[in-house]
């Protein structure tokens, strides 16, 4: 029976040694958490300027905070100085990953050392300035406007909204391909002075990029009824004009012909140029006759 007791008594006895050491643990666990390691933005551009924040939940005189890239050690900062790390977004390698520690070497009970969890940047390209584009066509119910806004350049995904001046008339539309993003809306009539614009940006803070404000181009159909109305008979003028070319043509030249007949003389029944034409003729013959037939010396009489 001895044995059972003193089996039972050092039962008892390590189970409250367990306990103490639980309760150890727990307070070390309280005393020193894992530090957190942010920034106020985890998507930068090349050139950006950021800060790394390692935070602890309970603070005390003799933390120290060292930063790391990855297993590169990078600075350390003791409890009066700033907790902060500001760093220069150059490259691709200065992503990450970072870590921070913290450490309390000062602490009777046990060294406090601990390290954050990785933390990494994400590189985006900023959007360039959009580009609207507005068609127009005009139907039975009004004018059928189809808005159309698309950024050359920017990683992707990319929000659009368009905006009459300046109150939005749609939703973001998001791409996450390099493909314009389309407005469709309809509207009775137009007043003429109404400008339209785009808007693009990405998950890069403080970075949406605008296109230039563009008006409605005019239609047949829009603000223009009188020139339907004025198309036919502008047509109808232009028809006119091209038929009377030829006439004004051909009139003078007919008039010049008839004028030249009838100053010809009846009996030769010739134009005045076929006239002209035959005296030459005749002129040139008789000069002929007379060159192949020389005169002869008149003949002497007797008597």
């Amino acid at each position: 029976m001895m044995w059972k007791k003193s089996f039972l008594v050092f039962l008892f006895s390590l189970s409250i040694q367990n306990a103490v050491l639980d309760d150890d643990r727990t307070k070390k666990t309280d005393e020193c958490p894992s530090p957190r390691l942010s920034s106020q933005t985890t998507v930068v551009t090349k050139g950006q300027n950021v800060s790394l924040i390692c935070s602890i939940e309970k603070k005390s005189q003799t933390i120290m905070y060292y930063f790391y890239q990855g297993d590169k050690y990078l600075r350390t900062k003791d409890n009066g100085e700033s907790n902060i790390f500001n760093l220069r977004i150059s490259e691709a390698r200065d992503l990450g990953p970072y870590k921070c520690k913290v450490q309390d070497s000062i602490s009777s009970v046990y060294r406090c050392s601990k390290y954050s969890p990785d933390f990494n940047f994400t590189l985006l390209d900023p959007v360039a300035t959009p580009v609207l584009n507005i068609s127009v066509i005009q139907t039975e119910a009004g004018l059928y406007i189809t808005l159309r806004c698309i950024s050359p350049n920017g990683s992707l995904p990319i929000n659009y909204t368009f905006f009459e001046k300046n109150a939005a008339i749609s939703p973001a539309i998001s791409k996450d391909v390099r493909q314009p993003a389309e407005f469709n809306f309809t509207k009775k009539s137009t007043q003429g002075d109404e400008e339209y614009r785009c808007e693009a940006k990405n998950r890069l803070l403080n970075n949406a990029k605008y296109s230039q404000y563009s008006p409605i181009p005019l239609t047949d159909g829009d603000g223009c009824a009188l020139c339907l109305q004025l198309l036919p008979v502008g047509l109808l003028l232009v028809l006119k004009v091209i038929a009377l070319i030829p006439a004004c043509w051909i009139l003078p030249k007919y008039k010049a012909r008839k004028a030249m007949r009838d100053n010809v003389p009846e009996d030769y029944g010739h134009t005045p140029m076929e006239v002209g034409e035959y005296e030459s003729m005749y002129k040139n013959q008789a000069g002929e006759d007379l060159t192949a037939f020389p005169s002869s010396p008149p003949m002497s009489t007797s008597g």
